[in-house]
């Protein structure tokens, strides 16, 4: 397509890391929040899309309770059908019997998710700040002793919408008591988006004089205000060298309006590229899988840079189409 640039020009900055992990979310975290059903098969073509297109770890689903979030009730199916490949993808477990899930299938890597705030993990787990751990100190106990790799998430990191700022001391606490467990990644969650440079820096900060590898942190970022990408370069800056993201801009947040989902993977790759940062990625390979499964949807992609290049690079316009599965479905 004449006039349209597909490739970011690499300009390095100095201080900033070689390279970058994304740890795509999409399945999972951005596929749980669609308001209809999506088709087994398409999820099992999207999580293969993704993988072919070279991210080095794509999070398939969830094992949580299909009464909570019906949109994951085929996990089992899900990972039965990816076979050996999806062995290697992390699944979300937030209790023992979701660890069962799991190892019946033989998977290898699992995620556990708390709450930064009081609040929070009431609503979201029915549990107080410190119950929610002790909750899940055995699943990570038995997942170490069966080899499994545990990555803990702690969400309202930045902002909580019912107990307002939240201070990096609160989020240090409950992270270093993962990390204690044995918890390998700690993936720091701006849930509701209102994070800001400065407090990401302040928050890496406040790990690393606590005695936490900044080798061991992880960012996961919303981009409600427009904050996604500004947040990662304060990242960089600190030397986190791991970022959650999700294809396509996929999910978003019920707890604050005018949420526009997870920071889309392009994005973060075409700020990558033109920071000079590998990433492993084949952006091509990505947008086209996006644009697909915005077909799916039946809605746009809301990821800035799949709707630039997505016709340009005959992936079509990265918009609704009335032939996707979901979109027939909850027309």
């Amino acid at each position: 397509m004449t006039g349209v640039i597909t490739r970011a020009t690499p300009v390095p900055a100095p201080g900033l890391p070689g390279r970058v992990r994304i740890y795509e979310v999409g399945p999972r975290d951005g596929l749980q929040n669609e308001q209809g059903v999506i088709p087994v098969e398409v999820k099992e073509e999207f999580v293969r899309r993704l993988l072919a297109a070279g991210l080095p770890v794509v999070e398939a689903t969830s094992f949580v309770h299909p009464r909570w979030v019906p949109q994951l009730a085929d996990a089992a199916e899900l990972m039965t059908r990816l076979g050996p490949e999806g062995v290697e993808c992390p699944v979300l477990v937030p209790n023992e019997r979701g660890l069962d899930r799991a190892l019946e299938l033989g998977l290898r890597h699992v995620a556990v998710f708390a709450s930064a705030t009081e609040t929070f993990a009431a609503k979201n787990l029915n549990r107080t700040l410190d119950s929610q751990l002790e909750m899940f100190a055995p699943t990570v106990e038995r997942a170490l002793a069966a080899g499994m790799d545990v990555r803990g998430y702690v969400s309202m990191c930045f902002g909580d919408p019912w107990e307002g700022p939240v201070e990096p001391e609160q989020v240090v606490t409950v992270g270093q008591r993962l990390l204690e467990m044995g918890v390998g990644e700690l993936s720091l969650g701006d849930t509701i988006g209102v994070g800001t440079a400065g407090h990401v820096t302040a928050l890496v900060e406040a790990f690393t004089e606590a005695g936490t590898d900044v080798d061991r942190l992880a960012l996961h970022f919303h981009d409600t205000y427009g904050q996604a990408l500004s947040n990662v370069q304060a990242g960089l800056r600190a030397g986190v060298t791991t970022y959650d993201a999700s294809a396509g801009g996929l999910g978003g947040c019920p707890y604050a309006q005018s949420a526009t989902g997870n920071l889309a993977t392009e994005d973060l790759v075409w700020l990558l590229d033109g920071l000079g940062i590998d990433h492993g990625v084949d952006l091509e390979a990505l947008v086209a899988t996006s644009a697909w499964m915005a077909q799916q949807l039946g809605r746009p992609s809301p990821s800035a840079v799949v709707r630039a290049l997505a016709a340009g690079l005959g992936a079509g316009p990265g918009g609704a189409s009335s032939g996707g599965p979901l979109a027939q479905s909850t027309s």
